[in-house]
C-alpha cells in the first residue's frame, strides 16, 4: 500500500498545531502508520517541518489566489484574505513558532512570495488612501502574520470562536491601518 503523502502531513500539521512538542512517534500515530515508514518519507523533525513548511506556503498561496487581492477595495481584499486563510491558521501558527525556518540562509522563497503579494496588498491600499501611509507594507504584513497566529492559537485553546476569527484579525488589523482624516 502507497503512503498518501497528503494524508500524513495533514495529519502531522492537525496534531503539531495542538502540541507543537509531539514526537515523530506521537506524528505516526497520528496518521496510522509506523514509526519506521513515517521515518523512510521524513528523515527526522526537521524533514517533517519542512515538508509542512512547504504544505503551509501553498495553503497560503491558494488563499492568496481565492482572495484576488487586486480586486474590490484593499480593506475588503484584506478581508477576504484572513477569510480564506483561516483553515490554514492552524498550520501557520505552528510554522510561525519554528525557529529553524526563520534562520539564516535556508529559508524558504515561498515566505518571499507570500510578503511580496501581501505587501502589494498593502502598498495598494496606502496608494488609494485607504491605509495610513506611516507604518509600512512589511510592517504591516508581519503584523497580519502574528495575528493569524495569536487567533489560531486562541481559536485552538477555546478561548476565542472559530466563526469569529476572521472578523478579530481583519478588523484589529485594519482598524490600526486605516487612514484616518486629520482633525
Amino acid at each position: 500500500m502507497a503512503l498518501d503523502r497528503d494524508h500524513v502531513l495533514r495529519s502531522a500539521a492537525a496534531l503539531l498545531t495542538r502540541k507543537s512538542t509531539a514526537t515523530m512517534d506521537d506524528v505516526a500515530k497520528a496518521a496510522g502508520i509506523s514509526r519506521a515508514t513515517l521515518h523512510r518519507h521524513f528523515a527526522g523533525r526537521d524533514a517533517l517541518v519542512r515538508a509542512l513548511e512547504q504544505l503551509g506556503i501553498a495553503e497560503c498561496e491558494g488563499a492568496l489566489d481565492r482572495a484576488r487581492p487586486e480586486e474590490g477595495s484593499a480593506a475588503e481584499a484584506v478581508r477576504r484574505l484572513v477569510r480564506e486563510i483561516q483553515p490554514a491558521a492552524g498550520l501557520l501558527a505552528f510554522l510561525y513558532g519554528e525557529n529553524q525556518l526563520w534562520e539564516g540562509d535556508r529559508q524558504n522563497e515561498g515566505w518571499q512570495r507570500l510578503d511580496t503579494r501581501i505587501g502589494a496588498l498593502f502598498q495598494r491600499g496606502q496608494r488609494g488612501g485607504e491605509f495610513r501611509i506611516d507604518l509600512s507594507p512589511v510592517w504591516l504584513t508581519e503584523a497580519l502574520y502574528g495575528l493569524i497566529a495569536s487567533c489560531a492559537w486562541a481559536t485552538l485553546d477555546g478561548r476565542v470562536a472559530s466563526r469569529d476569527f476572521p472578523t478579530m484579525i481583519a478588523e484589529l488589523l485594519l482598524g490600526g491601518a486605516l487612514r484616518r482624516e486629520e482633525p
